[in-house]
């Protein structure tokens, strides 16, 4: 992705991937309270890449993928290619780590947010080796509460890492991420989950 990266942290990379996401045309609605919300909604896109690991130990992102038309009242997907084609290293040296994606506002990951990643886990393995260690695959799911459109804050994140169905959602205040686990994701079969809540 032009003007990201790369960085030699993870986390760099997704503090950074946060903002570029977020500033997306209609990539934010805003809050669901505020009383414009319903037509800003109308207009959201879902946004979403990937971060991948390179042979060379740093951190870089895809370029975007947008579904322009959103046909689904009430639902804003996204559909991300499967795989990072990147002419700079052969397919099988790339590590994939977070699959990428906005919501219009703050909402819980979808079932298709959780069996996609699952979906993506099964052809790319579920845990990348890096120079810091060992990362777990792992869904993110960015969002702004802010109404400034033009420059939206990152507000968090949520996260549903399937090696170890812990579903959490991250939020930034006073500088400082905090961590609210959710839940865990029980697959009591190949096609059927349950989430127990925490």
């Amino acid at each position: 992705m032009p003007g990201f990266g790369p960085f030699d942290t993870y986390s760099d990379a997704l503090i950074s991937a946060c903002s570029i996401l977020l500033k997306q045309p209609h990539a934010t609605a805003g809050r669901r309270s505020d009383m414009n919300f319903r037509l800003r909604w109308d207009l959201s896109r879902e946004y979403c890449a990937w971060v991948y690991y390179t042979p060379d130990e740093r951190f870089e992102m895809s370029m975007m993928s947008v579904t322009p038309i959103q046909d689904a009242r009430g639902k804003r997907t996204c559909r991300l290619p499967p795989s990072v084609d990147d002419a700079r290293y052969p397919p099988e040296s790339i590590g994939y780590v977070y699959l990428l994606h906005t919501r219009p506002y703050e909402g819980e990951l979808t079932e298709q947010d959780i069996r996609y990643i699952v979906a993506m886990g099964l052809a790319h393995g579920w845990e990348v080796k890096t120079k810091a260690g060992m990362l777990r695959l792992s869904l993110v799911a960015f969002f702004s509460a802010s109404n400034d459109f033009a420059n939206p804050t990152c507000d968090g994140f949520f996260q549903y890492t399937p090696t170890t169905g812990d579903l959490s959602k991250w939020t930034l205040e006073r500088n400082q991420w905090s961590r609210q686990p959710l839940g865990t994701v029980v697959w009591t079969d190949e096609q059927t989950y349950r989430i127990d809540r925490h």
